[in-house]
């Protein structure tokens, strides 16, 4: 009976823990041994700031237009799958998945997606290629703004800001930076 007790305890503290953490947060990616990708490890709180990095322009003529509603297939942040977002804004650039260490400290976060070429401190007018050392001038999530990154990977394309209400559950998510076009498709 103790046991079964001290068992049912601890999924009530796990399950309050893991409830408590709930909220505008993103996941994260860890490479494991085998050198795959895996979702989960830690979570941050994201920046609904619509503010736009100096030097981006809007897309002329976009797949998704401002305003119009588009479903994702992008998995950045917990109930982003699935949900249906309005595009608030369409722009040309390059984006690039990186890896960094918060400058508030913790484990380095591996292939975030997405920050694009004019969220990168003193960007040159060349893309980066994977491999490349930067300085992130991003800041839609706590300590990215300032932390050193290797870009993983890169690519043209248009990036959408939408907002989205998480499909499982609560508050909708205003100004999430960035969607690729490839991670959202038309709403039949």
């Amino acid at each position: 009976m103790k046991k079964y007790v001290l068992t049912i305890s601890t999924i009530l503290i796990t399950s309050s823990l893991v409830l408590s953490g709930c909220g505008k947060e993103t996941r994260q990616t860890i490479k494991s041994n085998d050198g795959s990708h895996t979702a989960a490890a830690g979570e941050m709180h994201h920046s609904e700031s619509g503010e736009l990095p100096e030097g981006l322009h809007e897309k002329n003529n976009p797949t998704f237009p401002i305003g119009s509603q588009a479903l994702m297939s992008a998995d950045h942040m917990s109930g982003m799958k699935g949900a249906k977002a309005k595009i608030v804004g369409a722009y040309e650039t390059t984006v690039y998945a990186v890896t960094y260490t918060p400058t508030t400290g913790g484990d380095p976060v591996q292939n975030h997606k997405w920050v694009i070429h004019e969220e990168i401190e003193g960007h040159t007018d060349q893309a980066y290629a994977a491999g490349s050392e930067v300085v992130l001038s991003a800041d839609h999530m706590k300590g990215m703004k300032g932390a050193k990154a290797t870009i993983d990977s890169s690519e043209q394309t248009t990036v959408y800001m939408v907002d989205y209400t998480p499909t499982t559950g609560g508050d909708s998510i205003k100004n999430h930076k960035w969607v690729t076009e490839e991670e959202l498709s038309a709403i039949e």
